[in-house]
């Protein structure tokens, strides 16, 4: 991927070098760099400029990785020699102010990934270190042109088998009691059919098991599902390739007629819908009006309308999470988050991310999920499917 986004940003910030840190493929961004993960067993320093190339600089050991992988590195033997040649990596910046995968505090752990000996030792060169969680966000959590593309194709296919699956739970519950497995094993076999990648399962999660945020069924495990319940399916796929991003949804609903779906249940699914329209209207709002909008504020956002409407207490996980470039559902780059972390990440253009405000009781759960990428030029926009009432089966 081209570093030219990355460099813009760090000349913007007074950024003069990105130094990413790597033992043993501690750090993912060796991997995004590479193209590939490579078996690495000693420490290794890889330097991007503000300006210019970058460099690599690993073991003796390990140079035959990287040279088969196509890349050019220097090399060091020893300890000794390793802190000779990063000192002259950093002295050859022209500047003293690095990025590293790095979070003061420790307030956001998927940003921190450099251990704090190997920081004091770069600092000891005389260098400020910063976090690179916004570098990282431009380089390796930005959507490129085919992976917007494969989003939105994937985005149509995941509504068709969202709407697909519950025709097919209303069909069979006509029949009797549906296993929520039977639900997950018929979403699996359509995304099978359509030639879609998922990596797990989707969550098919019946009354009190919706409100587990992470409850899914399995061969050993699955509730039976009966007119009149209320359930949860999330599901996700893509299109397959790294370069693709996944759809990432969530829907609620109720198995009967919607004069029968109980108030409370109802009550419940508005306050989350209203507290997900909260965090993208915040989003777009801080756009149109040039403000930097932060993961942590974008979830103030949504858990506002849900402590507003008397259900703060069911608040069990962040609003959204990122969604990026590679073979993880939950990416690199900004979560929607000051719950679990502070996430001081900035909305980046070209980056995208979930917006899945819940509500989750002892007796149903309820989450609403979409998904949203930052245009450069026209800002935050949904590209999935929305979900604005509550499904009912009939």
């Amino acid at each position: 991927m081209p570093f030219s986004d990355a460099q813009r940003y760090m000349a913007d910030q007074r950024i003069d070098g990105w130094l990413v840190y790597d033992f043993r493929n501690n750090n993912p961004i060796i991997a995004r760099i590479v193209g590939k993960k490579l078996h690495l067993t000693r420490r290794v320093w890889w330097l991007l400029p503000q300006r210019g190339s970058p460099t690599i600089l690993c073991s003796v050991i390990d140079e035959s990785s990287f040279v088969a992988a196509g890349m050019g590195v220097s090399t060091y033997i020893g300890w000794a020699d390793m802190q000779v040649k990063v000192s002259a990596l950093l002295a050859g910046l022209g500047g003293r102010r690095v990025a590293m995968e790095y979070a003061p505090g420790g307030v956001l752990p998927t940003a921190g990934v450099v251990d704090a000996g190997t920081i004091e030792f770069v600092r000891s060169q005389g260098v400020e270190v910063v976090s690179s969680a916004d570098v990282v966000q431009l380089y390796a959590a930005a959507w490129r042109e085919k992976g917007l593309s494969g989003h939105r194709r994937a985005s149509e296919l995941t509504h068709g088998v969202m709407k697909d699956a519950w025709g097919f739970l209303g069909a069979e519950l006509k029949k009797g009691p549906v296993q929520e497995r039977a639900v997950q094993k018929f979403i699996t076999g359509r995304f099978d059919a359509l030639g879609l990648e998922y990596p797990d399962d989707p969550i098919v999660s019946v009354n009190a098991n919706s409100g587990s945020p992470h409850y899914g069924p399995d061969e050993k495990h699955s509730s039976p599902i009966r007119p009149g319940d209320w359930v949860l399916i999330d599901l996700w796929a893509r299109i397959p390739g790294d370069e693709h991003v996944y759809s990432d949804i969530t829907w609620t609903g109720f198995c009967g007629s919607r004069e029968k779906l109980p108030a409370e249940h109802l009550k419940v699914f508005n306050t989350v819908r209203d507290a997900r329209s909260a965090s993208v209207s915040e989003a777009q709002r801080a756009w149109k009006e040039g403000r930097q909008a932060e993961g942590w504020q974008l979830d103030e956002a949504a858990r506002a309308v849900i402590i507003g409407a008397g259900y703060g207490q069911f608040i069990k996980h962040r609003t959204g999470h990122s969604l990026s470039p590679g073979a993880l559902v939950h990416g690199i780059g900004m979560n929607l988050d000051n719950l679990e972390t502070r996430d001081t990440r900035r909305m980046m253009p070209g980056t995208g991310f979930t917006v899945e405000p819940g509500v989750y009781t002892t007796a149903f759960g309820v989450r609403n999920e979409i998904n949203v990428f930052v245009d450069p030029v026209s800002g935050p926009v949904v590209t999935s499917c929305v979900q604005d009432e509550p499904w009912c089966t009939g």
